[in-house]
């Protein structure tokens, strides 16, 4: 299994970036995914969630109304498009494949992990 995110960058504060996380390995639309991030010192923190057919989806707090997580069975990749960025939540991004069809909510959760991908938001 094989998961490989890209899209990370440096932007400045309020700009938008679109994270992909191309899937292999798995029979893709059979497991919820997650995306999580990671800033240094700091655990790790789901940050969107979304199950096997994209009809549920679910967000913490902080984002809401700002990230959309989507994904694209036929293409086997998930996606979260992130606007309006913030300095603090520069981190490594990481998305993540569950072995259940259904959101779950704790990274120890999840099976499958990429690599992570540098989001580095200036002021």
């Amino acid at each position: 299994v094989q998961l490989v995110e890209s899209g990370g960058g440096l932007v400045q504060a309020g700009a938008s970036l679109t994270l992909s996380c191309a899937v292999s390995g798995l029979t893709f639309n059979r497991h919820a995914l997650g995306w999580f991030r990671q800033a240094p010192g700091k655990e790790r923190e789901m940050v969107a969630g979304i199950n096997w057919s994209g009809s549920d989806t679910h967000y913490v707090e902080s984002v809401k109304g700002r990230f959309t997580i989507s994904r694209d069975n036929a293409k086997n990749t998930a996606y979260l498009h992130l606007n309006s960025l913030k300095p603090e939540e520069s981190a490594v991004y990481f998305c993540a494949a569950a072995r259940v069809s259904y959101i779950l909510f704790a990274p120890g959760l999840y099976e499958y992990w990429g690599q992570g991908t540098q989001v580095t938001i200036s002021s």
